[in-house]
């Protein structure tokens, strides 16, 4: 084994040294060279950047996954624990998701009314106090129309 690793350093050294890489006609510059390797390294890169833009207008492919989820909310009861309702085809599954699980809590027939009331209008204290505050700026300033 260490006969084969010398062997193939020596022809791996004959090779680099032959009189194909002497100077001569076709002998590159060090200018062109590197020049060479720029373009080439250009290359490399608008190609990798080509592909993440074609990957990013395909948009992620969804090879087998034909089940539709739809997660419906959630709320956090501990530093890494949360408490997640998914809705699965007419049926809301209630689930306990840690760090590293996830366990069935219940589940529930689809709450028709209740995705119908959220849908109404923003429960977030911020948009409220948002529209409140534009509302009343647009009705305190004096229109010059």
């Amino acid at each position: 084994m260490m006969f084969r690793s010398r062997l193939l350093g020596w022809m791996t050294f004959a090779i680099l040294n032959s009189n194909a890489y002497a100077a001569g006609p076709d002998q590159v510059t060090p200018s062109a060279g590197l020049l060479q390797i720029a373009t080439a390294l250009m290359l490399v890169v608008a190609l990798v950047l080509a592909a993440a833009w074609v990957m990013r207008r395909l948009g992620p492919l969804n090879a087998g996954n034909k089940i539709q989820l739809k997660i419906i909310g959630g709320i956090s009861v501990g530093n890494r624990e949360k408490i997640m309702v998914v809705e699965v085809a007419d049926q809301w599954l209630i689930l306990g998701v840690t760090a590293n699980s996830i366990n069935n809590l219940g589940s529930l027939p689809k709450q028709e009314e209740f995705v119908d009331s959220l849908a109404l209008g923003p429960s977030d204290p911020f948009s409220t106090w948002l529209r409140r505050t534009l509302d009343k700026r647009s009705k305190e300033r004096p229109d010059n129309s």
